[in-house]
């Protein structure tokens, strides 16, 4: 008995050493879990944006955001997307293509980080880039509609809590970034060892602006709660559109842009624009 008991206490010895490493590593790494830095950035002639041209954004601190620009077609808002967590925005080019087409403007941008802006990622300097772009855009005069696409509804959320847009539509969004953790990582004290937390259901207590929130039932990345649940907290919601089966990346194939074109045009009639 003295022998199994001397087991017992080894083998949960070692479960607390281990547990004590996967906490250290979950901390001191938590961004390379938290963000997809990868890829590259591609060239405006890569694509079918001939209007568009590569912007340098200054930001705070002497830091500088790296986006491409082209402005919208009389009467149109233009679109300051918030791009998602993996590699750079400039991969979502065929989304801009499609704004470009029907008149709209845009302003797409890589995060400090990211593969197109030099720089630390984290949570306070995303925030100041999604700041610094939105300022840069609404120099330019046009109105401006906000879209965040999941990492970017965070940001989004932020800049419409405290800037003046037309409108807030948000892709797959989460309530929190520690909620989402907290969801894949349950055995962890994810609260507590976070530094990027993202509280989305903060921040969007504070938006004035119409909301509109896109998310799939299948969605493995980010649950489909996490988007109903922002929708709910919304002060002024438009709509709440859940998709069945659509995955986290699968909402634009199942007519995102279609709809999205529909919640611009109703919040600009509101604004008489």
């Amino acid at each position: 008995m003295k022998r199994l008991g001397r087991i017992a206490i080894g083998v949960g010895i070692v479960a607390v050493l281990a547990y004590a490493m996967v906490l250290g590593a979950m901390y001191f790494f938590q961004r390379d879990f938290q963000y997809d830095r990868g890829g590259r950035l591609f060239a405006l002639s890569e694509t079918s944006l001939a209007q568009a041209e590569q912007v340098s954004i200054p930001g705070a601190d002497g830091a500088v955001v790296t986006g491409w620009y082209q402005p919208p077609s009389a009467g149109k808002p233009l679109i300051v997307y918030f791009r998602g967590n993996a590699q750079s925005f400039s991969r979502e080019h065929q989304r801009y293509e499609a704004f470009v087409a029907d008149g709209y403007g845009f302003l797409a941008f890589d995060y400090r980080g990211f593969p197109g802006s030099p720089g630390e990622v984290s949570e306070a300097n995303i925030l100041a880039d999604g700041l610094a772009a939105y300022d840069w855009a609404a120099a330019k005069g046009f109105p401006i509609v906000l879209w965040g696409r999941s990492l970017g509804s965070g940001p989004a959320t932020y800049v419409a809590s405290l800037r003046d847009a037309d409108a807030l539509l948000l892709e797959a969004p989460f309530d929190s970034a520690v909620s989402v953790a907290a969801d894949r990582y349950w055995f962890l004290p994810v609260g507590l060892l976070m530094a990027d937390q993202f509280p989305v259901d903060t921040w969007i207590r504070n938006v004035a602006e119409p909301v509109y929130v896109a998310h799939g039932t299948a969605d493995s990345t980010i649950g489909v709660r996490h988007g109903e649940r922002v929708y709910a907290l919304a002060p002024n919601p438009d709509e709440l559109w859940i998709e069945p089966g659509a995955g986290h990346s699968e909402m634009w194939e199942h007519g995102l842009w279609e709809r999205a074109k529909g919640f611009f045009a109703r919040a600009e009639a509101k604004l008489g624009r």
